[in-house]
């Protein structure tokens, strides 16, 4: 039997294993496990069946507004985030070819924590609707100055990932200390901020938020699942890429605003979720290879669990209190993090 399906289209063909479909099909029904469990645990506990039969539009109509109204918005969120920063950090390590490189680590996701904190300090009057263009211009910023400083005959993989966490660390401080000497600000606007910047999906609606994020993802996915074959090529080497016909700087460069304009608009409102765009990859590597036409779908439904889950955690754990998800994917991210530095310490 045929281990690849391959679609074929006018002008573009997509191939893809069984083995990858299986895993999808998997993660799938994981993140709809997720979904209705997000759901389902509260303050106030709602029987999962229950959530299932409002889901569906059978359900007691007492559970509606809390389901419809409060919960769900913050689950679509949640994977609108989670899919977004991870597909981010796939493209990243595919174009960097680098195992370490993911937008939070090499500075991008601070580029937008600073656009987005520019402009809930200086623009909070403006429509919420133009937030992920200044978080976007934030990260294109940042990567700009991180190409700028790491340039020097030409860019080297770990020139990319040390100068990059030193500008993440930098553009970290500009934001704090923009936010601790903007005197103007009212205390609610400061408090907003320092939420933001660790990281956190609470408090979002349907139409503030969900519908602020769904035209990026739904614009940027599927080109980025699109070029995704480009990525597959570019990992035999520049000059290989180059032989069979690839235009392989247009195509780094399209995948890089591709990567960077993801990880803008998802920090646009879910603020510095970070790890998520290191770990996601490397696990959808493990289950479906290094064919990007399987680690970005993969990527995507990782990074969504994972956020999903990260916040349920959040949410639950400490009732009355709300933890930003943040603080649960770094402390999960951070040691994933250590575990590849010392992996790949003999590494160039």
């Amino acid at each position: 039997m045929n281990k690849w399906i391959t679609i074929r289209g006018p002008r573009h063909s997509y191939q893809i294993s069984i083995r990858t479909i299986k895993v999808i099909i998997y993660l799938l029904l994981a993140n709809a496990a997720a979904v209705v469990l997000c759901t389902s645990l509260g303050s106030l506990m709602i029987p999962p069946l229950n959530v299932i039969r409002t889901l569906l539009g059978i359900g007691d109509p007492s559970d509606f507004m809390i389901i419809f109204e409060l919960r769900m918005p913050r689950v679509v969120i949640g994977m609108l985030v989670g899919s977004a920063l991870a597909v981010s950090g796939a493209l990243l390590q595919g174009i960097v070819r680098n195992p370490l490189t993911s937008p939070d680590v090499i500075g991008i996701t601070g580029g937008a924590s600073l656009g987005t904190v520019v402009f809930i300090l200086y623009f909070s009057q403006v429509s919420i609707r133009y937030m992920p263009v200044s978080s976007i211009a934030g990260a294109f910023g940042a990567a700009f100055l991180i190409y700028l400083f790491a340039y020097r005959k030409g860019i080297t993989p770990l020139r990319l990932v040390l100068v990059g966490i030193g500008m993440a660390t930098a553009l970290t401080a500009v934001t704090y200390m923009l936010i601790l000497s903007a005197s103007f600000t009212p205390t609610a606007v400061a408090v907003k901020a320092f939420t933001f910047m660790t990281g956190s999906i609470y408090g979002v609606s349907w139409a503030r938020d969900v519908k602020t994020l769904l035209p990026w993802i739904i614009v940027l996915m599927p080109v980025a699942l699109l070029y995704a074959r480009h990525l597959n090529v570019q990992e035999l080497g520049d000059d290989v890429a180059a032989s069979v016909g690839s235009a392989v700087h247009t195509k780094r460069t399209i995948l890089l605003i591709i990567s960077v304009a993801l990880a803008g608009a998802a920090v646009a409102i879910g603020g510095a979720i970070n790890f998520i765009g290191l770990m996601a990859p490397h696990i959808a590597r493990k289950l479906v290879g290094p064919a990007y036409g399987g680690v970005i779908p993969v990527s995507a439904l990782i990074g969504s669990l994972v956020l999903l889950l990260s916040d349920l955690v959040a949410r639950v754990a400490f009732i009355p209190l709300d933890i930003p998800a943040g603080v649960f994917t770094a402390a999960i991210g951070a040691p994933f993090f250590i575990y590849l530095l010392y992996r790949h310490r003999n590494g160039s």
